[in-house]
């Protein structure tokens, strides 16, 4: 038996359309990775980008955003507000030496439940991939050497 690491991705998703076409997935008992673990908004355009943040520090491998496709939200452009957040965020994390790729926008609409479970299965297989995020671990590298640097300098 082998130890294959298996990544936890926190997947945001629009009520109106990516949620329900995970429930569609479900219902038409379409598989897909149960790395995932979902959480509704009212709309992409909602998700904060700390919230992200927050997922990633708080042990995340990498998250997923969905919602309605551009020019189909239900409330009015907020799915454009979310693409520029998601843009935004991949720079951030690329500057904090993050893989930007960790971070994965995807357009779902309510009939469209295979397609995300396809989106969710090839996301899982992304950051498997790229192996574990360990931020805890490179954070309390840093400090340990930071103690480290005191003692000497004492």
């Amino acid at each position: 038996m082998t130890d294959q690491f298996e990544p936890t991705i926190i997947g945001f998703t629009c009520n109106w359309c990516s949620y329900r076409a995970a429930d569609l997935a479900g219902t038409a008992r379409t598989k897909y990775a149960p790395n995932v673990r979902l959480v509704r908004l009212m709309c992409s355009g909602r998700l904060d980008p700390t919230f992200v943040m927050k997922a990633l520090s708080g042990g995340a491998d990498g998250v997923l955003i969905t919602g309605c496709h551009p020019g189909e939200c239900h409330y009015i452009e907020q799915n454009y507000k979310a693409l520029r957040r998601f843009l935004l965020l991949r720079r951030v994390l690329k500057g904090m030496g993050i893989a930007p790729e960790r971070v994965k926008l995807v357009w779902a609409s309510a009939a469209e439940g295979v397609k995300l479970a396809h989106e969710i299965d090839a996301f899982v297989a992304e950051v498997r991939a790229m192996g574990p995020l360990a931020w805890h671990k490179n954070i309390d590298n840093g400090n340990h050497a930071e103690k480290e640097i005191m003692e000497v300098s004492a």
